[in-house]
């Protein structure tokens, strides 16, 4: 099922009013687009489910406070990386601090780049610690600035960046050790 502008504006308005079939079919309707957002987040399936599922009860909560005349897909994204930095402080007292250098283009050949999909990715990204796994993904796939990340996550922006430039050195290791094992 994909609903078109004017089916998302009724089914936000019967959410707005606590409509349950509205509420399942919003659900239905944007379940694999967070569930992408919450994968990157979480350290197992389980963890992505359930920030996912706390992000929907918060989009249910606030869902009043939408403003019908902007897009839905951008503020349901932001609603679901609050709950991910949620889980992760939830889940990690102190952010560890980190230092970090290259860039992913730099770790492997380009050819190498092309044969990884995208599950082999999120699993590599997976496996980095939380601390580094939340910087990378907020600033190099979200594209959030080190200034904001640093007060999202309530660290300084120089934890920030070293723990973003400490999730690329750790990433180079493991696209390295993955390279190896694919020969």
């Amino acid at each position: 099922m994909h609903l078109d502008n004017q089916h998302i504006a009724s089914t936000l308005k019967g959410c707005a009013q606590q409509k349950r079939e509205a509420q399942k079919i919003l659900y239905k309707e944007f379940h694999g687009y967070c569930m992408s957002v919450c994968l990157r987040y979480g350290q197992t399936r389980d963890d992505a489910v359930e920030i996912m599922n706390d992000g929907f009860l918060k989009v249910f909560k606030y869902i009043k406070t939408f403003d019908t005349k902007q897009p839905f897909k951008p503020w349901i994204r932001k609603i679901m990386i609050n709950s991910a930095l949620d889980h992760v402080k939830k889940y990690q007292l102190k952010l560890e601090q980190l230092e970090i250098e290259a860039g992913i283009r730099e770790m492997v050949q380009e050819s190498q780049l092309d044969s990884l999909n995208y599950e082999d990715l999120l699993e590599l990204i997976r496996k980095l610690p939380i601390a580094y796994r939340t910087v990378f993904n907020l600033h190099a796939i979200e594209g959030y600035k080190h200034e904001e990340i640093a007060e999202m996550l309530e660290i300084s922006i120089g934890t920030s960046k070293s723990n973003y430039h400490k999730a690329k050195k750790k990433l180079q290791e493991l696209l390295k050790i993955y390279f190896e094992v694919e020969s």
